[in-house]
């Protein structure tokens, strides 16, 4: 009988017995090394088809020859399992297998499409705790915020399956006698999803359903950290897909490295690349796919601010703002980084977050009174560092938090700054932890100008009861970001709205409204019923 040991890891500092998977899934307790499960805690793992040694390659069927990564959990620093990546010639092959499967996918009616999506949806409800659970042991986000990535995934799949029964074309007037003009909207073809570790399962969900319901097969490449998710979201998608007799490879995972990624880039082959992830790496991932005429969604950075005016209802801006900036540690795509704040309010509002912040409950994510967790690597952690050493070397003074707490895992305080210039460069920065830039300004006039200034354009928020200032916010002299709220926080967007940002942040959308057609091509079909032949514009020829 096969025995396999399951490296998970736990919040204790001794050296306890781990538990041993048998082939079926069972545990015994045994000594070794040190690393610890307590069976209680975390026995779910096997729910969800997770063992210690996991592949990460899926194309109807699972197996992997690249390099094996180690899981690790933010919490404690301790691995949590393994998982072989795929290799070059696993991505190449799930390629070929995704192509062949999009034939038959592609010619399945939509609202049949929309079923699968259904089923799938389905699935992901019976997995919520579970998969909720393993987001906050493998990102470090907290179990609600893990639940309610998982529900994001469940609620774009209801979306979705009304948007199978309702994907639309134009019927146009043509100017000659006896023709219809119309247009057609078909799937793109391969749709490559390349996800960031801060949301691995909402973030494929977005893509993926919307992808599916248009026809589209999907070849995903999750965040290397965070490939236990990875491999556990695409077990509940395959088995779906099995019970349906439709082909795996119409979801394919591929979970590896920069090279997987770059090869997803340059392969015409793909026909749509979606990208989340930094600014940096997205521009080298967009010019790549646009050097050979690719199509892309980028949704990259976001250097996120909100503004409180002077008539503002404190009592709705200091929770949004203290959940927009402390929420998964800082690192949402939507995080807000910079508070803007009337000169006339701005010691009050600082003094009232001051006090929201002291109450913030910082700990194991998986414990039901932690409202923060830790951060998700130590790379994180320096990163935090660097940020509060030169907010305080460019004139910023530190009123709360500024450490790095000493215990295991990836811990650091979330922290406020204030005194520095809107323009400082630390501010223009978007350094992805939770540290908090608070300036003040004079005028709505002036505070939009300190939104607009940086190079980013995602999510931005205003408090005001001003009617004026909230349409100006809105209008063409206002926020420059893709997301323009009103008395709510930069985060928590809704999947009926499309997502995503300007000038840096890609200019990409996902999600709702018509992102729809993002991973659909449009032809322009004039249909002649007639016995002549008119040309356009009147024309004669011959």
């Amino acid at each position: 009988m096969a025995v396999r040991v399951l490296r998970v890891a736990s919040k204790s500092l001794a050296f306890r017995s781990i538990y041993v998977g048998l082939s079926r899934a069972s545990f015994c307790s045994i000594q070794e090394g040190g690393l610890l499960i307590e069976e209680e805690k975390y026995a779910w793992l096997k729910d969800l088809g997770l063992k210690a040694e996991n592949n990460g390659v899926f194309n109807g069927s699972w197996g992997a020859r690249g390099e094996t990564v180690t899981s690790v959990c933010p919490s404690n620093g301790r691995p949590i399992a393994r998982v072989r990546q795929g290799s070059l010639e696993d991505y190449n092959d799930s390629v070929k297998l995704a192509k062949d499967a999009w034939k038959s996918w592609a010619m399945t009616p939509a609202p049949k499409r929309g079923e699968i999506v259904r089923q799938i949806g389905q699935a992901l409800r019976g997995n919520l705790e579970n998969l909720g659970k393993l987001v906050a042991l493998e990102v470090g986000k907290i179990k609600p915020e893990g639940i309610g990535e998982v529900q994001e995934y469940v609620d774009i799949c209801d979306y979705a399956v009304g948007l199978s029964r309702m994907i639309d074309g134009k019927v146009l007037p043509s100017e000659r006698p006896g023709h219809t003009l119309l247009e057609q909207w078909n799937p793109v073809g391969l749709v490559g999803i390349i996800t960031a570790f801060n949301f691995p399962v909402a973030v494929f969900g977005w893509n993926s359903s919307i992808s599916m319901v248009c026809g589209n097969v999907n070849l995903w490449k999750g965040a290397p950290s965070t490939p236990l998710t990875s491999v556990a979201v695409t077990k509940i998608v395959s088995e779906v897909l099995a019970q349906n007799s439709v082909p795996g490879a119409v979801c394919s995972l591929v979970c590896g490295g920069a090279d997987i990624g770059q090869a997803m880039a340059e392969d015409e082959r793909v026909d749509l690349v979606s990208f989340t992830g930094s600014t940096q790496v997205g521009q080298k991932v967009g010019t790549t796919v646009q050097n050979r005429f690719g199509r892309k969604i980028l949704e990259l950075g976001g250097n996120n601010a909100i503004i409180v005016m002077d008539d503002a209802d404190l009592n709705l801006a200091i929770p949004s703002v203290l959940f927009a900036s402390v929420g998964t540690a800082g690192q949402r795509c939507t995080t807000t980084r910079r508070l803007t704040v009337h000169e006339d309010i701005h010691d009050d509002v600082v003094e009232r977050l001051k006090k929201a912040y002291a109450q913030v409950r910082i700990g194991d994510p998986l414990e039901a009174d932690t409202l923060y967790g830790p951060v998700h690597s130590e790379m994180a952690v320096d990163i935090y560092k660097k940020a509060v050493d030169d907010a305080q070397k460019q004139g910023g003074k530190i009123v709360h938090g500024g450490k790095v707490l000493e215990k295991p895992g990836f811990y650091v305080e979330p922290t406020i700054v204030t005194g520095l210039a809107h323009d400082a460069e630390i501010v223009q920065r978007e350094s992805f932890v939770p540290v908090l830039y608070v300036v003040k300004c004079k005028s709505f006039e002036e505070a939009v100008g300190y939104n607009n200034e940086v190079k980013q354009g995602l999510s931005s928020s205003i408090f005001t009861k001003d009617i004026g200032k909230v349409f100006n916010w809105m209008g063409p002299l206002g926020s420059d970001c893709g997301i323009v709220n009103v008395n709510i926080p930069t985060s928590g967007a809704e999947i009926g709205g499309a997502f995503g940002g300007e000038k840096h942040t890609g200019g990409g959308r996902e999600s709702g409204s018509d992102a729809w057609k993002a991973y659909m091509r449009r032809s322009t079909c004039t249909i002649n019923f007639s016995k002549e032949l008119p040309l356009a514009q009147g024309i004669k020829f011959g």
